[in-house]
């Protein structure tokens, strides 16, 4: 049943803004180098000779309605910017630290330890020593869990990816919890590494996919939940090209991590139909369970609460967030035990805070 409603009493912007801030919520699809700081990413630059221009950081941080270029500065922190286990310390704390002062108490962030290792030239166990270090840091100092997602660079070979996994088991941490696939997705299909897939669950790993991005064909998306049996989809966007599969999504609940601000969108479609036309309203007009992420946070220029304040210009009402905040729980890898309780938690803290918003005059 579709949870878009019309015609539904919104609270002046200010207000809503507020509440939106202030609910408890999950982030299940974010990346590391898509969170980092301006002035962090200028710091960077300093410290490694300069070999990213002030101007050329000045344009990776304005972020019109079309934002372009996000892939570039990933790269670009890999080649140049990040060059110890500290770097990476760094900017793990201080994505937790933004995360949590937009109501985001859990947090599954992606990690592309490909690049870390062959193009930053750091030791996989040293950079995730880095990165665990700084998700138990933020919690003592913030309250916010985080969680590591190592992530295959698929435009890498498949060979890194299986790679990948083997750091993985030989450096468990119980902060790392499973593995996804990014970067893009033209000529990379899923099935490309499926037996990465394959180890990482048969290692105990949970999975998820980028598929459906840039506008790929649905047949990506069934291949990533059928082939290689993942656990939630990143995206997800083009589901909605085959009915079939939208119905077999229901049925078994997959739930879809979307990105209000994807770029690919905000660049093919029209402003004045980008809220009518986005895929993201259609996905939850069928029934499908959808959860508002920012991904790559300080390049989109978007926080968690913006993202969430998207969601609304896509027709959803209040009602609606508020079954996303429980699609976010049902769809983030913890125990039961925490989920139940987190349910149950948050419904009632959500629930408080709508009761203090006013309706516009």
């Amino acid at each position: 049943m579709s949870q878009i409603k019309r015609g539904v009493d919104i609270p002046d912007a200010q207000r809503l803004e507020q509440f939106l801030r202030a609910i408890p919520k999950v982030e299940l699809h974010c990346h590391l180098y898509g969170t980092v700081r301006k002035q962090t990413f200028i710091e960077l630059a300093a410290k490694a000779g300069n070999v990213v221009s002030r101007e050329e950081i000045e344009a990776f941080y304005t972020r019109g309605e079309k934002p372009v270029g996000v892939l570039r500065v990933l790269r670009a922190l890999d080649t140049h910017l990040i060059v110890s286990p500290a770097d990476l310390h760094r900017i793990t704390y201080e994505y937790l630290q933004d995360a949590g002062g937009h109501g985001v108490r859990y947090a599954e962030f992606f990690w592309n330890p490909t690049g870390t290792v062959h193009v930053s030239q750091i030791g996989y166990a040293a950079a995730q020593d880095a990165i665990v270090a700084a998700i138990r840091d933020a919690l003592h100092d913030f309250g916010v869990v985080g969680r590591l997602v190592p992530s295959i660079d698929r435009e890498a070979d498949p060979a890194a990816a299986v790679e990948m996994v083997e750091w993985m088991c030989a450096h468990r941490r119980d902060e790392v919890i499973g593995i996804g696939i990014d970067y893009r997705e033209n000529d990379r299909p899923p099935e490309l590494f499926w037996k990465a897939y394959r180890d990482a669950r048969l290692a105990g790993f949970k999975t998820t996919a980028h598929a459906g991005e840039f506008g790929m064909p649905w047949v990506n998306v069934e291949s990533a939940l059928e082939l290689l049996k993942v656990d939630r989809i990143d995206h997800g966007y083009t589901v909605i090209d085959n009915p079939e599969l939208v119905q077999r999504c229901i049925e078994q609940d997959v739930i879809f991590t979307v990105v209000p601000t994807n770029s690919y969108y905000l660049r093919a479609l029209a402003p004045e139909r980008w809220h009518l036309d986005h895929p993201i309203r259609e996905m939850v007009r069928q029934g499908l369970r959808v959860h508002p992420n920012t991904d790559d946070p300080t390049l989109h220029n978007v926080t968690p609460t913006q993202a969430w304040l998207m969601m609304l210009q896509f027709g959803l009402d209040l009602d609606a967030l508020r079954a996303c905040l429980l699609n976010g729980l049902d769809g983030a890898w913890i125990d039961a035990a925490t989920r139940s309780g987190w349910r149950s938690q948050w419904s009632a803290e959500f629930d408080t805070l709508r009761s203090q918003l006013a309706p516009a005059s």
